[in-house]
């Protein structure tokens, strides 16, 4: 990966539907070159997708909570990974160092449903511990992929 693959997609991370055309002007390569390099980045993984952000508030999912927790040792932690990375209020989970095992990030509707989250987490048994933070606003927030919630 070159500085002009770099620019690329910073460029396509402001706004992915630029015009090949434009992108090829602010990197110095004609479309048909731009064209090539964000095949050749879409498959080696450099880009992973092309998706619209949008606004949790305005998909009626306001609440953001970050849920640090313990899995139960009995747990699968193979099996939990597997649930985390299939529940649709879950925008991010992180392994973690420290006294935790994992950071959750959800984003819901309210806390009635940041409670059923954990109450779920619960009744699969692989929550030993957790401490729940409720976010009151984002300084900084990365795109939010909206999925459908079951």
């Amino acid at each position: 990966m070159d500085d002009q693959d770099r620019k690329i997609i910073e460029l396509m991370g402001a706004d992915a539907r630029q015009p090949l055309t434009t992108l090829g002007a602010a990197v110095g390569l004609s479309a048909s070159a731009v064209n090539e390099r964000v095949r050749r980045l879409t498959t080696s993984g450099a880009i992973r997708a092309l998706r619209a952000d949008a606004g949790p508030a305005a998909l009626g999912l306001p609440t953001t909570a970050f849920v640090w927790l313990a899995l139960n040792p009995a747990a699968s932690e193979a099996a939990f990974r597997a649930a985390i990375a299939l529940c649709p209020e879950v925008t991010a989970c992180h392994h973690v160092t420290g006294p935790w095992a994992y950071l959750v990030q959800v984003q819901v509707a309210d806390l009635a449903a940041v409670e059923a989250f954990l109450g779920w987490l619960k009744s699969e048994a692989w929550l030993a511990r957790s401490e729940t933070i409720l976010a009151l606003s984002a300084v900084v927030e990365p795109p939010f992929r909206y999925r459908r919630q079951c």
